[in-house]
């Protein structure tokens, strides 16, 4: 989708934050600079100042001007904040963090989803694992379904706020599955435990749930952690999810 002029202006500075070209604690340029930089009136420099304000990252008041804050404050469960960082690069702290989020707040939400699900979230989290499985057998995109599976779980849950963190849980788990997917056989290795997930959820079984959820958590960690350990170049969202090639 096309982003309107506010849109891109947000995204660029957002990026441009985000990837430290403007450091923690320095001002942004002035108005008529970034009019002239980015080409764009001063009501969308001032507009577009507000959403990063309230995405967390620049405060401003009067004498000290507009200021960039410590990544401490930003909110990482905004999909922008999230989608700026996979543009300029994931780090350890970024991905480790993903983990200790997932390991939270997975296990607990897949308990309620055991005790909740109704058979149409059943059989919607059956249709994303179908995906795949085809996807592992004959090629294709496994990562598209593979968050339709954990969206599908959160869902289940019944929990309004659950399902709102979904959303921004979505751009972080696609962390995740780019560097599992990238390992050879991961997928293929990980739809077992995927099944074991879903077959508790369908009999009901809150405990047998979590403790099949965390075993497919603890997986996605150990990936994570060796290609941390191996130095490769991590995945870089911007990019269309990666496809397997047919088994």
């Amino acid at each position: 989708m096309i982003k309107n002029v506010h849109g891109s202006t947000v995204d660029f500075l957002g990026e441009a934050i985000v990837g430290g070209r403007y450091a923690v604690g320095a001002s942004l340029p002035a108005e008529p600079l970034l009019c002239e930089e980015l080409g764009v009136s001063r009501t969308v420099i001032r507009e577009s100042v507000k959403s990063l304000v309230a995405k967390g990252l620049i405060s401003t008041g009067p004498k000290v001007g507009t200021r960039v804050l410590p990544d401490e404050n930003w909110n990482w469960f905004d999909p922008d904040v999230v989608n700026w960082q996979a543009r300029v690069g994931l780090t350890a702290e970024f991905l480790r963090d993903l983990q200790d989020l997932r390991r939270v707040v997975e296990p607990a939400a897949v308990r309620l989803a055991a005790e909740r699900a109704t058979p149409q979230d059943i059989a919607q989290i059956e249709a994303a694992y179908a995906g795949m499985k085809k996807a592992v057998v004959e090629g294709g995109d496994y990562i598209t379904f593979d968050l339709r599976f954990h969206q599908g779980l959160l869902r289940a849950a019944q929990n309004r706020m659950l399902w709102q963190m979904s959303k921004a849980l979505s751009a972080l788990l696609r962390t995740s599955f780019e560097i599992s997917t990238s390992r050879k056989d991961g997928p293929a290795g990980s739809l077992p435990m995927h099944r074991a997930v879903l077959d508790a959820v369908a009999a009901h079984d809150p405990a047998r749930a979590e403790k099949a959820v965390l075993r497919l958590i603890d997986g996605a960690r150990q990936d994570i952690e060796q290609v941390l350990g191996s130095r490769k170049r991590l995945p870089r969202l911007s990019r269309p999810a990666s496809q397997l090639k047919a088994a």
